[in-house]
Parts: structure tokens; C-alpha cells; sequence
């Protein structure tokens, strides 16, 4: 698929599979920094081993944050000029992601709807996958706008 027009037949499916992004404990330290949360579950990797986790995890809203980053190395359209986050819906952190986890996410396409004469609205519904693991970490519908 090389266009963003070209989604508009694939809405039901699955539509693409990025790579594997390690999560290392450096990235939960940072993002730690970048929002101020330093819940001792994150970053005191002494105190977390003592946890019901084993070890530091990742933030949540890490997790879903890099939703742009799994997209954009999934997917790659020659007639996008733009593209924005528009919303999420149904978001849901079903399992842990330990430190040293790699991540990877999965999109199906739910709807596609033209909202302007060079714009689109995409609905995904995301599943994000950590390596070795039965049950997803995240799974959510996320909203974008995309113009071309």
C-alpha cells in the first residue's frame, strides 16, 4: 500500500505489523524525566525487584506513546502531506511491560471516512504486543487525521 487513499479497502483488516521496539530501563528513565513521574515501580529498579512485577516497568502512557513511532514504521504513504492525532477511545493497559521488554504493535483498520476534500479519518484499533507474552499490553482505538 503506498497511498492513503488505498486504505479505504482494506477497513476490517489487519493492515500492518511494525517491528520490535525495546523498551530498556534508560527509555522508562527518560520518559520518567519528560513527565515527572517517578513512581517507584518505573525507576528504583532496587525496590521494584520486590514487587508483584519482579523489576521496573514501563509507564503506561509510554506504552501508548509510542504508538506514532510504531506507526510511522509500519506504515509509509507517498501522498501524505500531514497527518495528526485526533483521539483514542477504549484504551486499555492489559498487562505489564518489564524493562528490557521489546514491544511491537499491530493495526486494523475499523473505519475510513473522508472529512475535508484532501482529508481522511482513520480509526485503528492498536494491539500492543510485548515479545514472549499471552496477553497484550495495550489495546486501544486510536483516531488520526491525515491529509494529502
Amino acid at each position: 500500500m503506498t497511498t492513503i487513499r488505498e486504505l479505504e479497502s482494506r477497513v476490517g483488516e489487519e493492515v500492518g505489523v511494525s517491528p520490535w521496539v525495546e523498551i530498556s530501563q534508560e527509555r522508562i528513565d527518560t520518559f520518567a524525566r519528560a513527565i515527572e513521574d517517578f513512581q517507584w515501580i518505573h525507576v528504583d529498579r532496587a525496590r521494584a525487584r520486590h514487587s508483584p512485577f519482579g523489576g521496573t516497568i514501563a509507564h503506561g502512557f509510554l506504552t501508548l506513546s509510542l504508538l506514532s513511532h510504531l506507526s510511522e514504521s509500519t506504515f509509509s504513504f507517498s501522498d501524505r502531506k500531514m497527518g495528526v492525532n485526533y483521539g483514542l477511545n477504549r484504551v486499555r493497559f492489559t498487562s505489564p511491560v518489564p524493562a528490557g521488554s521489546r514491544v511491537r504493535a499491530r493495526f486494523t483498520l475499523l473505519r475510513f471516512e473522508k472529512i475535508e476534500e484532501n482529508g481522511v479519518q482513520v480509526t485503528w484499533n492498536v494491539t500492543i504486543e510485548r515479545d514472549g507474552a499471552a496477553k497484550p499490553a495495550l489495546v486501544a482505538e486510536w483516531v488520526g487525521r491525515h491529509y494529502y
